[in-house]
């Protein structure tokens, strides 16, 4: 597993956390989905042969939270 980190601005309670967490972690090969609505980020700890970090990008727009990749 390795982790991406997503900068997601369109985060702004519990509610959109917990949006994202329940459109993540039913996709296969994804292991852990950490929101922080204070920071506004998404960490992702995805096996990235079975989930690209592109195949995440495109779950967390549908689920209506365009996000980027950052570092770190």
């Amino acid at each position: 597993m390795v982790q991406s980190h997503f900068s997601a601005p369109e985060i702004e309670c519990g509610g959109c956390a917990g949006s994202i967490e329940k459109a993540l972690t039913k996709v296969e090969g994804i292991g852990a989905v950490q929101v922080s609505v204070e920071e506004k980020t998404v960490t992702v700890a995805h096996d990235p042969i079975l989930v690209s970090v592109a195949a995440i990008l495109t779950r967390l727009e549908h689920a209506g939270f365009p996000a980027t990749l950052t570092e770190g």
